[in-house]
């Protein structure tokens, strides 16, 4: 049976940001968790050949964020772009040559509180520094009709749901993810306290664990379940808590850090279960 969600009652505003210079304060280097310093792209900018669909480690990098990176440069908006905004949501140049075209939200990324925003080619070679984005922000206070009381919703725009086809079978969500990650591999981010904006990071540093669990073929945009990671009010460890979230950017080289995860769904006890289907990826769902 395909699970189901309040849709109607699920309003849809408009947000906006402009395209995020990059910023680097003090020094410019990076420290490898092996100490080694490091001159890398970061965060921000117009990224032209980083796109969802993308290995996460295939680029000399720390923490690139695929295609648009979006900031209100007013601190009280940006909390709320950030906090609205869902994967998923449509949104719109409205400022520059570029004025018109339209594109989705991929991700959100904590600390820096980035929206990242995917544009087709054309598009992108057309924006610019400060071209302006609106969003139209739907889905937070999605509920799922049955599970109200064992299963939060966030972050994720209705489309998305109906794309992921989520059934329910046993009595639990089964959701469609390309991985599953133990918890003691979650790291950056831990103990937020809200997962409805940011990400928090799977730490990359013990390769060879990384390659045993079959981590090393992640991918920007895909689908991926956190076990025993409860992030209904924050973010930690619960013993049979489940969390599916999405990878919003690349892996990094500090210690504790890694490619990020934005939640959509999460359950306190264990209410969601996932298939693994190596097609469970935003660019399979969004980009024709």
């Amino acid at each position: 049976m395909k699970a189901e969600i309040n849709e109607k009652q699920l309003v849809m505003y408009s947000v906006m940001g402009e395209i995020h210079h990059p910023a680097v304060a003090g020094s410019p280097y990076r420290l490898e968790d092996n100490g080694r310093p490091f001159v890398l792209p970061g965060t921000g900018a117009i990224t032209y050949n980083v796109k969802i669909g993308d290995s996460v480690y295939a680029f000399a990098a720390d923490h690139v964020e695929p295609g648009v990176s979006l900031k209100n440069p007013d601190a009280n908006e940006n909390s709320a772009l950030n906090l609205m905004a869902c994967i998923g949501n449509t949104a719109y140049v409205v400022s520059g040559d570029a004025k018109g075209a339209k594109g989705f939200v991929t991700g959100k990324h904590g600390g820096i509180e980035h929206v990242l925003i995917w544009f087709d080619d054309e598009t992108l070679d057309k924006l610019c520094i400060k071209d302006r984005i609106q969003i139209r922000a739907h889905g937070q206070g999605m509920r799922i009709k049955g599970f109200e009381d064992s299963v939060a919703a966030m972050n994720m725009d209705p489309k998305l749901f109906e794309k992921l086809n989520i059934t329910i079978e046993d009595g639990k969500l089964v959701v469609p993810v390309t991985a599953k990650v133990p918890a003691y591999l979650m790291g950056s981010g831990i103990g937020s306290n809200n997962a409805y904006r940011g990400d928090y990071d799977i730490m990359t540093a013990d390769w060879e664990e990384v390659k045993r669990l079959g981590l090393d073929n992640l991918r920007f945009g895909d689908i991926v379940l956190l076990e025993n990671c409860d992030t209904t009010y924050g973010r930690g460890y619960l013993t049979g808590a489940v969390t599916i979230g999405v990878v919003v950017h690349s892996d990094c080289i500090l210690t504790g850090h890694g490619p990020g995860v934005t939640t959509l769904l999460t359950s306190q006890t264990g209410a969601i279960m996932g298939r693994i289907d190596k097609n469970a990826n935003l660019k399979n769902y969004f980009v024709d």
